[in-house]
């Protein structure tokens, strides 16, 4: 199964704090450094999980964006996209007890343009378009464009709707209308991501955290716990989720973000 996925990749900077952040003060931390992004946390989860993937992504030219290609591409990753600008970066600041909170720097991610596609690069299985391609241009109109030749060759469409505050400062309803011009068989979300929204998409997976997640399909509802792990850092759980789920199923996607969730940082 070949899942592409198109946003983000990004150099990510994970610092898991030992102790609370005091203002003026230092806190001890763990740090990691690796490929980042939406699109490239799925796409290397797909591939550990067992399927075949490609990460469609404008990136930059410098040496941070050299390294992050070869990153991916060591992943077993097909990294495509043109290489201009300057590459992006995320801090993931993990608490103690492993909830997260990012800032991101998306550098040259949002300038892929409808023009860089190559067809060739969606004749796939499914489509996996990262929720920020839809809050900035002339990332949106790439991702729309790649829905158009994801179709062409009978691929499922998924989205991941992202953060809810960057929903809300774009505006739900401008973010909905976008969102239903692609007709994603499949959408994620977390449930401040859908309250913000609303019901999109024939399939809905809510994620629940600790408490798992529930996939919606019509009327039916799975209801599927988390596993019972010692939660380390939820950065990128809800990537791994998603990469589970669209290569094997509920059962795969509760493996998958629990692995990632028991290890410092958001690749496999």
């Amino acid at each position: 199964m070949l899942v592409v996925t198109l946003g983000d990749l990004l150099l990510d900077v994970i610092v898991r704090l030992d102790e609370p952040l005091a203002a003026g003060a230092d806190a001890n931390a763990q740090t990691r450094t690796t490929a980042g992004g939406q699109a490239a946390n799925v796409a290397a989860w797909v591939a550990a999980v067992g399927g075949e993937s490609r990460c469609v992504a404008r990136r930059g030219d410098d040496p941070a964006a050299v390294w992050l290609a070869g990153d991916l591409t060591a992943r077993e990753v097909d990294v495509v996209g043109r290489a201009e600008g300057r590459s992006g970066v995320v801090v993931s600041l993990v608490a103690p007890d492993g909830e997260r909170t990012m800032a991101s720097d998306r550098g040259a991610a949002t300038l892929l343009e409808p023009d860089d596609l190559d067809p060739a690069w969606f004749t796939c299985d499914c489509l996996h378009i990262s929720g920020y391609a839809l809050l900035a241009s002339p990332i949106d109109a790439a991702a729309a464009r790649a829905a158009e030749l994801a179709r062409t060759h009978g691929a499922r469409l998924s989205v991941d709707l992202s953060a809810w505050t960057r929903i809300r400062a774009h505006g739900p309803a401008r973010f909905r209308e976008r969102l239903e011009l692609l007709a994603p068989d499949v959408v994620f979300g977390n449930t401040e991501e859908w309250d913000e929204l609303g019901n999109v998409g024939e399939t809905r997976v809510v994620k629940r955290g600790a408490s798992g997640f529930d996939v919606f399909r019509g009327g039916d509802v799975e209801r599927c716990q988390a596993r019972d792990v010692s939660v380390v850092d939820t950065t990128g759980a809800g990537d791994a989720l998603a990469a589970g789920f669209l290569v094997g199923g509920a059962e795969l996607a509760a493996e998958a973000a629990a692995r990632c969730v028991a290890q410092i940082g958001a690749m496999p």
